[in-house]
């Protein structure tokens, strides 16, 4: 037999799904030396919302991949604050001055609009290594041929892959084509989401807390918390609001939906009225609902797989879904690289996506619950999971508590070598 490099592949893989994971996932293929072509089932691959939230787990697959992290404009978080609900008087921080050197990468908090466009660039940009991304827009998929890769989409259109990935998102078609319906309920919590500039905030004499360079939160004892983050170097700031379902007079959920000022402060009276100072001068406020997703019983099929939201939406309470999507798109760059046989043959890559789902389903899963017990409980959150000797501290259950280290101290080539190693001895 020859050398590994000697039967690695070039592989021409589709990306459905135009999004951050989309994006991740052709930089991290670009990287390992594949052709990629992004389908985005709209007329333009964009992200609107807010912040994002990059954790030194997700923030080291950036650096290795040499995007060129300067142009997401992100703040550098030093510090996780935590405030009682209506005195706004400091009830615990988790001091993030060390973070670099512990774990080796910075914290970082984008605007999703200036991360789209960083992966964007390093995705289909030039100056980067590897065959630059094709994008096609207006492609919505409607069924996969998973054993032989051909997609057909909406419009007609028909092409055929060595690999199918899909980042299409939480309402995933790629992941309806796999079979897979999802055991989901609505969560007992909704979001409303709003945003000022730090220009009106100085403007009008409010509470600036662009200094702290923070993630900050109110309540977080139950239901009620909001969440505070400053993004696009500190010139806006982002606000998320969780309540009960119960109170909620708005059905709709997404991007496009806007609710009144007036929905925005109705569950909110007993809160700091520095925040609802700020809440009353804010702009695009915008419903999110949120629904609690039971891990899914696949992540492959054949020439396909899926990622991020689309493989295992979460709670937004660990800050960990985009971390976990980069996680998903390097443990991809990584099996189909040179290292390894899996890009020598259409057997050879449906054993690599099987790698990939031992690999990453498990980990994924875990962070997955744990966002869900952090919905209500603001001591399960990554960092504040360590401050033990806290007054407030609480958690369920601490052999099942997420911590900064499990989540920093992950080495994703030694558990790949150890799943694909204990594969190949079986």
């Amino acid at each position: 037999m020859g050398s590994i490099e000697d039967n690695w592949q070039q592989l021409d893989i589709a990306v459905i799904g135009g999004g951050i994971g989309g994006l991740a996932t052709a930089t991290s293929l670009r990287q390992a030396g594949h052709k990629v072509t992004i389908y985005e089932r709209a007329d333009f691959a964009g992200e609107v919302g807010a912040s994002i939230s990059c954790a030194a787990n997700g923030t080291k697959w950036l650096e290795k991949w040499g995007v060129n992290i300067p142009m997401g404009r992100p703040v550098i978080l030093q510090k996780l604050i935590s405030h009682d609900w209506a005195t706004g008087d400091v009830t615990n921080v988790y001091d993030l001055a060390d973070y670099k050197e512990r774990w080796g990468s910075v914290y970082n908090m984008f605007h999703r609009v200036d991360m789209h466009a960083m992966l964007m660039d390093s995705a289909m940009g030039v100056s980067h290594t590897g065959t630059p991304t094709v994008l096609k827009v207006n492609h919505r998929c409607t069924e996969i041929d998973h054993e032989k890769g051909i997609v057909t989409f909406a419009n007609g259109n028909i092409a055929q892959h060595d690999l199918v990935i899909g980042a299409d998102g939480i309402g995933s078609q790629v992941r309806s084509t796999l079979g897979i319906v999802p055991d989901r309920k609505q969560s007992t919590s909704h979001c409303y989401h709003c945003i000022i500039t730090t220009e009106d905030v100085k403007r009008l004499g409010l509470l600036d807390l662009t200094p702290s360079s923070a993630i900050e939160y109110w309540g977080g004892q139950g239901i009620d918390k909001i969440v505070y983050s400053p993004c696009r170097e500190g010139e806006l700031n982002s606000f998320y609001c969780f309540f009960p379902t119960a109170l909620s007079k708005n059905p709709g959920e997404g991007w496009n939906h806007h609710i009144s000022m007036e929905e925005l402060l109705a569950p909110f009276e007993t809160l700091d009225p520095r925040l609802l100072a700020l809440f009353r001068n804010s702009e695009d406020i915008k419903p999110w609902r949120l629904f609690v997703h039971q891990p899914y019983p696949i992540w492959q099929k054949g020439l396909t797989c899926i990622l991020g939201d689309a493989a295992h939406p979460m709670m937004p309470d660990q800050s960990q879904g985009a971390c976990t999507a980069i996680e998903d798109a390097a443990a991809l760059g990584i099996i189909f690289s040179n290292k390894y046989n899996f890009a020598s043959s259409p057997t050879d890559v449906r054993k690599g996506l099987q790698i990939y789902e031992q690999v990453r389903k498990p980990r994924a899963s875990r962070v997955q619950e744990a966002s869900a017990r952090a919905r209500e409980n603001i001591t399960e959150r990554i960092g504040f999971s360590s401050n033990t000797t806290n007054p407030l501290y609480k958690v369920a259950d601490e052999k099942k508590k997420l911590t900064i280290e499990e989540m920093n101290e992950y080495d994703m080539f030694v558990a790949i070598d150890r799943v694909v190693h204990g594969t190949e001895t079986a």
